[in-house]
């Protein structure tokens, strides 16, 4: 129906996850109503993201330097460290602009389904961090059966080497009981505190 060449960028569109095939549709008519330097921008855009973006050598975030900001600043107790799923869990925990300590990036979780197993986890590069110094690992992952059994693990690998804490997990403040499932409602119970 259309040209190849419009019909290889609806197919490229289509790689992006979440965008069927109508919304690459419109993504390639957008990118067609585009003047020559507008083209030129997104695809050098490309181009240097490729280049220039890589993982930080002692945490895994995503930087253009050796190190991250996160950890080359001294601004950061470099003695908490949070770890999380991957890089975009840490623009989330930032967006409350309350942690102030530093970020491990596993790259995934524990998963046996799809053979996903930890040694090909940054779990490693977490292990030769911890020092006499740790105040404490928080476990910033997801709380499904593959974040659980992640946690479970990383907390064993740390027993009696530091602090290790979770996120609470329970029940969003402004929500009612009776729409809470078992399994939000045996979190909060577990993760109940003294007022």
């Amino acid at each position: 129906m259309y040209p190849k060449t419009f019909d290889d960028l609806i197919y490229e569109f289509q790689k992006l996850p979440g965008v069927g095939a109508k919304t690459a549709e419109r993504y390639a008519f957008t990118v067609l109503s585009w003047n020559e330097d507008e083209i030129s921008e997104m695809a050098e855009t490309l181009i240097n993201l490729k280049k220039k973006v890589k993982k930080c050598t002692c945490c895994g975030n995503l930087t253009e330097d050796e190190l991250c900001e996160f950890c080359k600043s001294s601004e950061r107790n470099q003695n908490i460290i949070c770890v999380v799923q991957n890089p975009k869990d840490i623009s989330v925990i930032e967006s409350m602009q309350e942690f102030n300590g530093v970020y491990h990036v596993l790259d995934g979780l524990i998963n046996t389904q799809k053979g996903v197993l930890p040694d090909q986890l940054n779990i490693m590069s977490l292990l030769k961090r911890i020092n006499e110094n740790t105040e404490e690992v928080i476990l910033a992952l997801d709380p499904t059966v593959e974040g659980e059994t992640t946690a479970l693990y990383i907390s064993k690998l740390l027993e009696g080497k530091c602090r290790v804490s979770r996120l609470a997990h329970g029940i969003p403040v402004g929500s009612h009981l009776d729409y809470t499932d078992a399994m939000t409602l045996l979190k909060a119970f577990e993760g109940r505190k003294s007022s």
